[in-house]
């Protein structure tokens, strides 16, 4: 019979010896990444002292990678084997559990009345002699003081030590009665359900890596009902009958089940397998068996770094205990034993200043941390470290190891402080230079070159109240340059005396004092420069009024040296610029005096202001000049007459309305008070200006000119004279000229075109001249365009198939062919046919008319057919008319041979009686040669022609 069936995600491990005997048990979990795993071992005291003496040793993860806390139980199953017999008190098993926050007031609770738990997780038995006799499951509940409830499921079962007697290979399967726990959450009951008895079959285990010799056997297995009937026995699984297949085999007549080759734990942990025993017929006999298959790991696989090289770095003057960096090692072996317990230590340490050991290494862990203090950066900027991985447990002399380098970078901090070279620094600068570098501070510091730790920032603070100077940092060298950014004298201060402070662009570490060679003094001498002249006023300004005569003295521009402590120097004055070139200056003093009339009205002058530039020039080594600028103020004078604006109007030839004049000013180059108000008249000479005129006075500056009334002027271009006058003192007045254009105009008062015309100086008949001319022209345009449309016309009625001397009606000989049978011809009839141009068919007397000809009735009206200029081909005009008479509406249904049906009087053909006529004599043909170029070959052959 089957044996109750543990889990199927737990790996266990049973180990068979003498007494007393040592059961292992790997509760891992295999489905859920994130539990940890643990081992227990339960040791078993040799009988009948104690029914099962409990060791548990559980492997926390404390060499696990580091990861967030996540609360509850490390496994959600535990499966345990424990002996038939326990004692009240006796340990079964410790269950791991964490909620983050230190277990405290975390509560246990076991479902099984026969198994309590304590507050360190630990299961045990409530009373003396709770026996098992079946497997139980209990449910275990922890709860928070939070109201959180966590819970994990448990599975106690019975497991049989074998007799001294026992073979260790071959067992003979005990029956067992197989309890299971039902577990109900909604009411909390629970009870046991019998179930059919079964054997069991305990885990089997075999070494990886066995030289055998193969086939190894590794277990019997055989059935009560073997002694009646004859079974066979076959075992199914992944490395029986499925890849990887005949890794296992099983004797169907024995029972006993072999290994066939060495085995890897690495490739493969466990199998699973199970057994059946069928009679003859295949009839199964017994429920199929589990069979668990453990491989049991060997150290056969070396710690393996992820890296060879691993970086990290440190602060310089770390304090002991702190973190630097982090190394792990993988090991294939199994993790839970031994084999791939990895432990790790440092080999050795380059350099070794300050001391050797620097730096040590959590054994189960991989982290280097700082184990003294000391740690320079300018002094060792960087460590290598040769760390070591070695399993079983560290063990050198069973382990295996490998190595890997780690280089450990010291970082800077802002340990020292710039210190300056020298307590004192000296320059000098020119006066009256700025942007120039006058002095260089040089510093020194051990800290990381261009990083905020050794850049240096410089202040002056004392010796510069007017911020003459400023100290730039050199990006390269990390110098202070002294920098003149205002000007100096040195007639005000002959030398400055600085004092200079440096400090870092990062503060600096805690604890770290700055130096007194931080602060220094600059010394700055003032060097005495020749300074050019400079006029105290500049630019000047002075007021004359314009029209000053030349030689007027108008100011004395004078400069001023600066150079108080130098030797007196001599200025000599020059003209730099004068537009008009109106002024002279005296060399020695100054004096500008007038070489020209100065005019307020001229163009140089803007805004009643001339301006014009001097230079003065000292005697100095080397010589300075400076400038300055005079600006005179000219007062106006009334020395400008006014002018009549506008010079050009017109005006209606008769009133119109009583409004019939034109608006006038004047304009004046002189300002107020020498320009308006303006007066205006009419001058007495000659006297039909008043008797034809009159100017009337609008305001101050305004007048209407216009004509008298009931004054009738022919149009023309008429100029009146004005007198205007302004209001100067003594005003000044100007006889001006303005045209006045004297038109017809229109109701709304309007010059007309024509008016415009006679006002531009052209009399009546002129204007009736121009006019006829213009009727002429239009006149001859007018015929020559009829001209065209009827030459067009007549080349569209008399155009020729082709040229003259080729026409084919001057060629047509014969007249006495009527046509009629087979010897009828194809002839072009209409090439007969005259022009409707001539004049004897318009003048055509009405009569009897021919059937060919149109009849006259109101025609349809359809485009008219375009005529091809000579034709290049017959055949092309021939179609061309035949297209034409078949859509030609009005010409006749029959053929077109009846042209010739009539030759009586009226018809356009004329008599052609005598081509066939008996009659005698000779007829007159000379009428042929009025009939134009087309018959003149058919005039000189009957009409006596040339071709007679």
């Amino acid at each position: 019979m089957l044996g109750a069936k543990l889990t199927a995600d737990r790996l266990i491990s049973v180990h068979r010896h003498a007494a007393p005997p040592l059961i292992a048990l790997d509760l891992s979990v295999s489905t859920r990444p994130t539990i940890s795993r643990e081992t227990i071992i339960l040791h078993s005291c040799r009988f009948p002292l104690c029914a099962c003496c409990l060791c548990v040793r559980a492997n926390n993860g404390e060499h696990a990678s580091k990861g967030p806390c996540q609360p509850g139980f490390s496994q959600s199953f535990y499966s345990v084997l424990i002996s038939r017999d326990v004692l009240q008190g006796q340990g079964i098993l410790k269950v791991k559990f964490d909620d983050c926050m230190g277990n405290e007031g975390v509560v246990f609770q076991s479902s099984n009345p026969l198994f309590g738990v304590r507050t360190d997780g630990s299961i045990f038995a409530q009373r003396e002699g709770a026996n098992l006799d079946e497997p139980v499951q209990l449910k275990l509940t922890a709860s928070g003081p939070h109201t959180h409830v966590w819970e994990t499921m448990v599975q106690l079962a019975l497991i049989d030590l074998p007799s001294p007697q026992q073979t260790e290979n071959e067992m003979k399967i005990k029956p067992v009665k197989h309890f299971h726990y039902a577990n109900n959450q909604s009411d909390g009951s629970h009870g046991l359900r019998r179930q059919k008895r079964d054997w069991v079959i305990p885990p089997i285990n075999v070494a990886e890596n066995s030289r055998g010799p193969f086939p190894q056997m590794l277990v019997s297995i055989r059935s009560d009902q073997d002694q009646d009937i004859s079974i066979r026995y076959s075992i199914t699984g992944v490395g029986a009958d499925q890849p990887p297949n005949e890794v296992f085999s099983i004797d169907p007549v024995l029972g006993k089940m072999f290994v066939t080759k060495p085995l890897d734990r690495e490739h493969r942990s466990s199998y699973h397998l199970r057994a059946h025993a069928v009679d003859m017929n295949g009839n199964q006999v017994e429920n199929p068996i589990d069979l668990y298959i453990f491989v049991i790991d060997m150290n056969d696989n070396r710690p393996e770094f992820k890296n060879q090289v691993y970086n990290g770095s440190v602060d310089e003057g770390s304090k002991p205990g702190t973190y630097v960096m982090h190394l792990s090692a993988f090991d294939a072996d199994d993790n839970t034993t031994a084999n791939g317990m990895v432990r790790y230590r440092i080999l050795s340490q380059t350099p070794h200043s300050p001391i050797p050991n620097m730096f040590t290494i959590n054994s189960e862990t991989g982290d280097i941390v700082t184990v003294a203090p000391g740690l320079d950066r300018e002094k060792v900027s960087q460590y290598t470290i040769i760390v070591q991985a070695t399993d079983m447990e560290g063990n050198l002399n069973f382990g295996l190891s490998n190595t890997a380098t780690a280089i450990i970078t010291v970082t800077d901090i802002n340990d020292n402080p710039p210190m300056l070279t020298s307590r004192t620094f000296s320059g000098e600068v020119p006066e009256n230079r700025v942007d120039v570098v006058v002095a260089n501070l040089t510093v020194i510091d051990a800290d990381q070159p261009h990083s905020p730790n050794w850049n240096a920032i410089y202040r002056i603070i004392s010796g510069d109240p007017s911020g003459h100077f400023t100290i730039r940092t050199d990006p390269i060298s990390n110098d202070g340059m002294v920098t003149v950014v205002k000007p100096v004298d040195f007639e005000m201060n002959r030398a400055f005396m600085l004092t200079v402070v440096v400090s870092n662009q990062a503060h600096l570490a805690t604890g770290i004092q700055s130096s007194l060679q931080s602060t220094a003094g600059v010394t700055i001498s003032v060097q005495d420069v020749n300074e050019p002249p400079y006029f105290p006023t500049n630019p000047k300004h002075i007021r004359f009024e314009e029209g000053v005569p030349a030689g007027t003295s108008l100011t004395t521009f004078s400069a001023s040296d600066p150079d108080r402590l130098q030797m007196q120097q001599i200025i000599r004055y020059s003209k730099l610029n004068d537009p008009a070139d109106w002024l002279s200056i005296n060399r020695s003093n100054g004096q500008i005096v007038t070489t020209a009339m100065l005019d307020r009205e001229s163009v140089y002058v803007k805004n009643n202001i001339y301006e014009a530039t001097f230079l003065a020039t000292d005697n100095g080594s080397p010589a300075a000049s400076g400038t300055g600028t005079l600006q005179i103020y000219l007062i106006d004078i009334n020395d400008n007459p006014p002018a009549l604006i506008p010079k050009e109007s017109q005006i209606c030839e008769r009133t119109y309305r009583s409004i019939n004049g034109v608006n006038i000013t004047a304009g004046d180059a002189d300002t107020d008070p020498n320009a308006g108000p303006f007066v205006f008249e009419l001058p007495t000479f000659p006297t039909t200006i008043r008797r034809n005129w009159t100017i009337s006075r609008i305001s101050g500056d305004f007048a209407r000119l216009s004509l008298r009334y009931q004054i009738y002027l022919e149009p023309g271009m008429y100029e009146v004279p004005v007198i205007v006058s302004d209001s100067g003192n003594p005003p000044l007045s100007n006889r001006s000229v303005i045209k006045v254009k004297v038109c017809p105009c229109d109701e709304n008062g309007d010059c007309t075109t024509l008016g415009a015309v006679a006002a531009a100086g052209l009399g009546t008949g002129a204007i009736i001249s121009i006019l006829i001319c213009i009727i002429i022209l239009l006149s001859m345009v007018l015929l020559f365009v009829v001209w065209i449309k009827r030459r067009e016309k007549e080349r569209q009625t008399k155009q020729l198939l082709i040229d003259p001397e080729d026409d084919v009606r001057d060629n047509i000989l014969k007249y006495d062919e009527e046509g009629g049978g087979e010897e009828d011809q194809d002839y072009d009839l209409s090439q007969l046919q005259q022009p409707d141009s001539l004049e004897h068919i318009i003048s055509k007397p009405p009569g009897v008319r021919r059937v060919d000809e149109r009849p006259i009735i109101p025609e349809s009206q359809y485009p008219i057919r375009p005529v091809v200029p000579h034709p290049g081909d017959i055949g092309d005009f021939i179609h061309e008319g035949l297209r034409a008479a078949d859509n030609d509406p009005t010409a006749p249904p029959y053929d077109s041979l009846l042209v010739f049906d009539y030759e009586g009087s009226g018809s356009t053909a004329g008599s052609v009686s005598s081509l066939n006529s008996s009659s005698t004599g000779d007829q007159d043909y000379d009428y042929l040669n009025d009939w134009g170029p087309r018959f003149k070959k058919l005039a000189d052959m009957y009409g006596g022609g040339d071709d007679d």
